[in-house]
């Protein structure tokens, strides 16, 4: 436990990819199985310890000291585990604390009723900074800056592997990994995974540069429409059907709708897209009613009902189509799709042009207002894991653009647990003569370190009212932050007071120079809808 422990502080306080990368692989080289594969597994997801819930928790510290004390400890800290690794009543911990799998095999035995005591012996035992690591481990909260692909380049790194060749692998693996480790150290060979429906690592696109199209010959690519959902991987073999991100994770549960309809064997490259693929498409606002989920009642089935539409096509009854060129992948998906739910899955059109300046025409006023753009993919492609440069390039439409004005700030978690960094703000609404603020959105990045410190300096000096964590700053027409809001596209919303909402919202620049009182209007926003 003690080595998790210091590589959790470790991750923490590690901003650069690069360098998490080597705190992974050093701490893969000197800890030993099963520790090391069981630290892997709780970077990647692969444990669950549903006895112990943070509810439980707060109930525990509510036990050991005074609760507003307690309540004014997380709001400074900003992070449950933290604070509770902090505050708790200070016992003599062990010098050799127990192994992590020890404790993980402790943990998965437990049950509701024992829980609570048997994590209140453990943080007797430890200090602070293993407990820390137990509430991140028993919870699964780690939020470290470390995802599930970061570890497995991770692995890749250790072991000098692609890792294509792990991510092919992951799913038919299980904590904690001791053939995966014995492979990656050269002590054996290669696991052969018996799992069927494996995720295929997928390919990516490079976003057009300035001038980067007069370098490439329109006639080397076809372009087909970028659609506003999540890209997913559907998988079926040996009649087991699997769905997967684009990282790789299996969302499968959440959408048992799709899989149902899904009985060729085939794996499916495509856009996951709320509604009927020949009456609608519904917005990323509607798909967001459905990620996320381990289930999904028959309500939830009922009105965000979900399909495919089909981008590419990389297995069929066995054979792998991964090397063939884009063209004739996409001949083979056009025969199939016609054999799959129509309900559920569809032929993702080509964009017809000519040249640039027409495709771009047509990419800056698509025909669906769930088009953010368009893809560009050379005929002769094969799919290559990752993100090659030259084969496949995404140019997505403008950013809009509105000032809004700073209404509430929350603290961060992580390295940005000190700081007021997560904003929600707003844009002004009613009569010209007493008009009122409304949100309309909510950011965390787009600005620098030093741009956090200026903004983190405002909330503290500008705070009317406190909500736990949520500090509510002052914002009047003569008083107020205005901030300059980049988003790529928006939808209406009866979930807001506002009745829009914004996809990929980011801070793009800081306005000092500009009165509240300019801030946009509802009606700018309520104008960029499209019916």
């Amino acid at each position: 436990m003690r080595d998790f422990a210091n590589l959790l502080d470790r991750l923490v306080l590690t901003p650069s990819r690069n360098g998490k990368i080597r705190l992974l692989t050093d701490h893969f080289q000197a800890v030993s199985d099963p520790d090391r594969g069981y630290a892997l597994a709780a970077l990647t997801g692969g444990l669950d310890f549903p006895a112990v819930k943070p509810a439980m928790l707060r109930s525990l510290i509510g036990e050991r000291m005074d609760e507003v004390l307690f309540s004014y400890s997380y709001d400074y800290v900003g992070d449950l585990a933290e604070t509770i690794s902090l505050v708790w009543p200070t016992t003599l911990a062990e010098e050799t604390p127990p192994p992590l799998s020890e404790i993980v095999e402790t943990l998965s035995r437990l049950g509701r009723a024992k829980a609570p005591s048997v994590m209140a012996d453990l943080l007797d035992r430890l200090d602070p900074s293993a407990r820390f690591a137990l509430i991140k481990l028993a919870t699964g909260g780690l939020r470290i800056g470390v995802s599930s692909r970061l570890a497995k380049q991770a692995l890749a790194t250790f072991g000098d592997k692609d890792i294509s060749e792990i991510e092919e692998l992951w799913h038919g693996l299980e904590p904690p990994y001791e053939l995966l480790f014995a492979w990656l150290e050269g002590k054996a060979q290669k696991p052969v995974s018996t799992a069927k429906a494996l995720f295929r690592p997928v390919m990516l696109a490079h976003p057009v540069g300035d001038g980067e199209l007069s370098k490439l010959d329109p006639a080397d690519y076809v372009a087909e429409w970028k659609w506003d959902g999540i890209r997913v991987q559907a998988v079926c073999e040996d009649g087991v059907q699997r769905l997967y991100s684009r990282t790789g994770d299996d969302i499968s549960g959440a959408f048992p709708d799709l899989l149902s309809s899904f009985e060729a064997e085939m794996t499916l490259d495509g856009e996951l897209l709320v509604g009927n693929p020949d009456t609608r498409t519904g917005t990323f606002s509607d798909l967001q009613q459905r990620l996320n989920r381990k289930t999904v009642s028959k309500k939830m089935l009922g009105e965000y009902p979900v399909f495919l539409r089909c981008y590419d096509l990389l297995q069929a009854e066995g054979e792998d189509l991964r090397g063939l060129p884009f063209i004739q992948r996409r001949a083979a998906l056009q025969e199939r799709i016609s054999g799959l739910s129509q309900d559920r899955f569809d032929l993702s059109p080509l964009v017809d042009f000519t040249n640039w300046e027409d495709l771009d025409a047509k990419r800056r006023a698509p025909p669906h207002p769930v088009i953010e753009g368009v893809m560009l993919k050379r005929r002769d492609s094969s799919y290559v894991p990752g993100r090659p440069k030259g084969p496949w390039f995404k140019w997505k439409r403008d950013p809009f653009i509105i000032d809004a004005v700073l209404l509430y700030a929350q603290r961060g978690h992580g390295k940005r647990s000190s700081y007021y960094s997560d904003y929600t703000f707003g844009v002004w609404t009613g009569p010209e003569d007493a008009p009122e603020l409304v949100p309309v959105g909510k950011a965390y990045f787009g600005f620098t370190d030093e741009e956090l410190k200026q903004i983190d300096k405002y909330v503290r000096d500008n705070t009317i009212e406190r909500f736990g964590p949520v500090r509510s700053v002052r914002a009047e027409r003569d008083h107020g932050l205005v901030l300059e809001i980049a988003f790529e596209g928006l939808n209406r919303s009866t979930r807001h007071k506002s009745g829009v909402a914004m996809r990929f919202p980011r801070i793009s620049r800081l306005r000092w120079d500009k009165p509240a009182a300019e801030a946009d209007r509802l009606e700018a926003l309520t104008s960029m809808l499209e019916d």
